[in-house]
């Protein structure tokens, strides 16, 4: 009997002991597959938001052209928004102001070629515009391609900058592939000699609407060719460079990725601008009326950051 008692006396507390032991075995591992069910947990969420992302409905911009034809198009995530206010923008007849953004503030301008003839450029400045950009030239479209000069050119550049105008220049281009972007380029480099701008040089590709042109089959991607030629260009030659281009162009021919470092001048003459990217200049109407032209003519605003 006492030697049941001992068996027992020894037996109980081992017994104990061997509970003891199991349960922290289980509560350990009880701890480490809650520790590892967290982490898949977590990994599985960072995989449901990576997956969520890539399966993310693309954003679409809905926008008309100036013949109120609809178009939409995806928005590119990867190109600089601009910030502007569609509310803050106020038209007055053909004048164009920026109002109540702690942010910007605007001048007005004008683009003229030689369709506008003779130019009052005083009488211009004394109405409230700032800056002018001038044709330089053109190529023509047909499919000899001539480069030309405008007949205004220098007489417009000279008349603006006496008046106190800021000026840049624009070329038409009508470029089928680099080395013809590159001729525009060096044509416009040497006839700017002995003049000094204040604002850009312009690249404007632009399509022909109511006739065959040369670049009727240029691709989108020969076009941003192109325009990298013409721009990389002149930015060698120490002048700054800008591309101008409407809604159409910026949805469907330019990709303003590969252009980002070059700033747009923007052409669409609705009311507030459909673009969502970032501008400098905005192009708002093609059939503005001001003292010293006589006909229609391109106003613009410029948006200036304040300080």
């Amino acid at each position: 009997m006492m030697k049941t008692w001992k068996f027992l006396i020894y037996l109980i507390p081992a017994t104990l002991l061997l509970t003891s032991c199991s349960g922290k075995a289980a509560e350990e591992t009880a701890g480490q597959e809650v520790q590892e069910a967290g982490k898949n947990t977590e990994a599985a969420s960072k995989e449901d938001d990576a997956a969520e992302k890539e399966t993310k409905e693309p954003e679409i911009l809905h926008f008309v052209d100036v013949y109120q034809n609809p178009y939409q198009v995806e928005i590119n995530p990867n190109v600089e928004k601009h910030d502007y206010k569609d509310d803050s923008f106020v038209h007055n007849g053909d004048r164009l102001s920026y109002e109540d953004d702690s942010n910007y503030t605007y001048r007005l301008g004008v683009d003229v070629s030689e369709h506008q003839g003779y130019v009052d450029w005083q009488a211009l400045k004394d109405s409230g515009f700032e800056f002018a950009f001038i044709r330089l030239g053109y190529r023509g479209y047909g499919q000899e391609g001539r480069i030309c000069l405008d007949r205004e050119f220098h007489r417009n550049i000279q008349n603006a900058q006496a008046a106190g105008f800021d000026v840049g220049v624009y070329f038409f281009a009508q470029a089928v592939n680099e080395e013809e972007a590159l001729e525009e380029a060096n044509f416009v480099l040497q006839n700017l000699e002995g003049y000094t701008l204040q604002l850009p040089v312009v690249y404007d590709p632009e399509s022909i609407l109511d006739d065959e042109a040369r670049t009727d089959n240029v691709s989108g991607e020969q076009f941003t060719k192109n325009t990298e030629v013409f721009c990389s260009a002149v930015a060698d030659a120490g002048y700054d460079p800008m591309i101008y281009a409407n809604m159409l162009w910026e949805a469907f021919e330019l990709d303003l990725e590969e252009l980002s470092e070059y700033p747009l001048w923007y052409a669409d003459y609705e009311p507030v601008p459909q673009t969502p990217y970032h501008f400098r200049f905005w192009q708002y109407t093609n059939q503005g009326q001001m003292p010293g032209i006589t006909g229609n003519t391109d106003l613009n605003i410029e948006m200036v950051p304040k300080e």
